[in-house]
């Protein structure tokens, strides 16, 4: 199989450098400043035992590549607001021996939230969703770091909606010899799910940095549980704690990479980077659309939801927003539902 890694930031580094250590083909997709360092310089990649350095193809989409592979499995890494037009341009490219992309090749979609999955599903017929547990950070152009040990990441994966298959099963080999874990589950969104629970403190911890004080923490609580009540009225099963602890526990422990220092989550990366955008509207934005849909009030992750995304559009500072602030904010946006 050759992998081809459509978006080849700090996830798609990580795994697609992983998965070339591992002696696999891959193919990294990328744009900009980015594409430019990984045609000059190839893939940095920072871990645990050293800079590993790959001298991978790198193009900006299908064009250079020509007519795809039938064991081309496609890797979509891109932030889900990126996703239609990554789609776009992938599902109509032809497949050698008849066909496009969107017929018969496999699409996983290694990003945070469910939306990506459901976009998906629109262009291409073989769709997988995976539930990413990967702290990566994009340094530099060409630069990426994952500072896990003694495995680089947790992927949970399966077909989507639901189910599994001999691809999955395969790919699932590959990252495994690549140094991640990916059980292969017949219900992948339950693992999204959980996950997404989890990211709904992306969006604070970008506005107002790290939530390691009392109050930044008892904020969060209170976000969780707005998103955890959602989920219960719209009947959304998702893994526990307990599973996933089971999962991921003592599997990925954070290492201090010298050159490399671990930032905030993706939500804070998009803002030091100044990208223009960010994920909030589809994870945090998901429990605001549930919460519509299924008559339960939403206010805090309504505050953040238009927070991030007013933080992205203005290009503020990540973590510019003293928690006192947020907090009072948020207060004052449950008076105004309730």
């Amino acid at each position: 199989m050759r992998y081809i890694v459509i978006g080849a930031g700090a996830v798609g580094g990580a795994v697609g450098g992983r998965l070339a250590q591992a002696g696999r083909e891959v193919v990294l997709v990328a744009r900009g400043t980015q594409l430019s360092a990984l045609g000059e310089h190839g893939l940095r990649l920072r871990v645990p035992e050293g800079e590993l350095r790959h001298r991978l193809p790198a193009v900006a989409g299908p064009e250079p590549l020509g007519a795809l592979r039938a064991d081309d499995v496609l890797l979509l890494a891109v932030k889900t607001q990126d996703t239609v037009a990554a789609l776009d341009t992938w599902a109509g490219v032809p497949v050698a021996g008849g066909g496009t992309a969107g017929e018969r090749l496999p699409l996983f979609c290694l990003q945070n939230g469910v939306e990506g999955p459901r976009l998906a599903l629109r262009r291409f017929r073989r769709v997988y969703g995976v539930c990413v547990w990967l702290p990566a950070t994009f340094v530099e152009p060409g630069v990426v770091s994952a500072a896990g040990s003694p495995l680089t990441g947790v992927l949970h994966l399966g077909r989507a909606p639901h189910g599994t298959d001999d691809t999955a099963r395969s790919v699932a080999a590959d990252l495994a010899d690549a140094r991640f874990e990916a059980p292969v589950v017949p219900d992948v969104a339950r693992w999204q799910y959980a996950k997404l629970l989890g990211n709904l403190a992306n969006a604070q911890e970008a506005v107002s940095g790290p939530g390691t004080s009392e109050a930044a923490r008892a904020l969060s609580a209170r976000v969780r549980a707005e998103g955890e009540a959602v989920l219960e009225a719209a009947r959304i099963d998702w893994a526990s704690a307990e599973e996933q602890r089971a999962a991921r526990g003592g599997k990925v422990t954070l290492v201090p990479l010298e050159g490399a220092p671990r930032g905030g989550g993706s939500s804070w990366q998009s803002l030091v980077r100044g990208t223009g955008s960010i994920e909030a509207d589809y994870l945090n934005g998901e429990i605001v659309l549930l919460g519509r849909l299924h008559g339960v009030p939403t206010p805090l992750n309504e505050l953040l939801q238009r927070l991030a995304g007013t933080f992205a559009r203005e290009r503020r500072p990540a973590g510019s927003l003293p928690i006192a602030d947020l907090v009072r904010m948020a207060d004052e946006a449950e008076r105004r539902t309730y």
